[in-house]
């Protein structure tokens, strides 16, 4: 007997209230996903994925592919394409089940407007796929402003045994994470390009700065990569120069590229660009390569911001 082919995306946030409600409410979505014979993809942080795989028949841990998304989705630019759309490309024609939970309470305020902004644009990223993504939200240990969010992101709520359309649901949620950035602080080191020619002295005033404050020399040639891509994308996209912001905060080496263009694709940068010499290129690369990446856009210019752990 073959089994029926189900079409169509569904976003989902599952509101939980401690351990055992998180358990039973993925356990209900994955064996939903075990009853259609879609391919089941779980991708949370380490002390969830550990709690799911003691919890759950051993019969339907096997039938699961896990991923701890606290390293697979440490940068929250990455989640869509290196999570979501590789489990929903691994068997064409079936409706992936994938539980994603790119939230949870240790992530930090500096980290939660990439990770919200994430939850608006797979929304988007998924138009047209076969796949239906649950997203655990907790209840006790996420803010207000978490929860509220999840409301707007996510078209589909489930919590307390039941399933609702969410009437907050916003299909542009994710413009309201774009958001002016923080001005660097005083002591940070800039320098200004405008000329192709100037490019190698920025790679050495990254690189100089990358290595003092104590990044391995692997990572120093990662953000030069990174840097270099973006400068060179500034001066062939919008006709002007930029500049080039460096500093340390706690435990992180800050790297700011500004400029005047406009990314006008909210998806640049979080799946892999049609074309090669497209600007999303550059900042595909640096989603690959960076802790942490966040971004404010408007007409006026553009401001990325990249974090590297020391």
């Amino acid at each position: 007997m073959t089994a029926s082919v189900t079409t169509g995306f569904d976003h989902l946030a599952l509101f939980y209230r401690g351990e055992e409600d998180y358990v039973a409410g993925v356990g209900r979505f994955i064996a939903d996903g075990m009853a259609s014979r879609a391919p089941i993809t779980v991708a949370v942080p380490g002390p969830h994925l550990e709690r799911l795989r003691s919890r759950l028949p051993t019969e339907v841990v096997r039938e699961v592919e896990w991923s701890d998304m606290a390293v697979a989705g440490r940068n929250p630019g990455r989640i869509i394409h290196q999570v979501l759309l590789a489990a929903a490309d691994r068997r064409p024609g079936r409706q992936a089940y994938i539980v994603g939970e790119p939230i949870w309470p240790s992530r930090s305020d500096l980290e939660y407007p990439a990770c919200a902004a994430h939850e608006a644009l797979i929304n988007e990223a998924f138009t047209g796929r076969n796949a239906r993504i649950l997203c655990p939200y907790d209840t006790v240990g996420l803010s207000a402003m978490a929860v509220a969010d999840a409301r707007r992101t996510h078209p589909t709520l489930v919590g307390d045994g039941r399933t609702w359309q969410s009437p907050q649901y916003d299909p542009a949620a994710a413009k309201r994470f774009n958001q002016p950035l923080p001005e660097p602080p005083p002591e940070a080191a800039t320098m200004s390009f405008g000329e192709i020619d100037e490019l190698a002295t920025l790679r050495i005033f990254v690189a100089c700065r990358a290595a003092a404050a104590g990044i391995a020399p692997r990572r120093v040639d990662e953000i030069i990569v990174a840097v270099n891509e973006l400068a060179t994308n500034t001066l062939e996209h919008t006709g002007d120069g930029g500049t080039v912001t460096v500093w340390t905060e706690t435990g992180v080496l800050v790297v700011q590229v500004r400029d005047t263009g406009h990314i006008t694709d909210p998806l640049a940068g979080r799946t892999v660009p049609a074309r090669l010499d497209e600007r999303g290129r550059g900042l595909f690369l640096v989603n690959m390569i960076c802790d942490l990446v966040r971004l404010h856009t408007t007409a006026a210019g553009t401001t990325l911001r990249l974090h590297l752990a020391l």
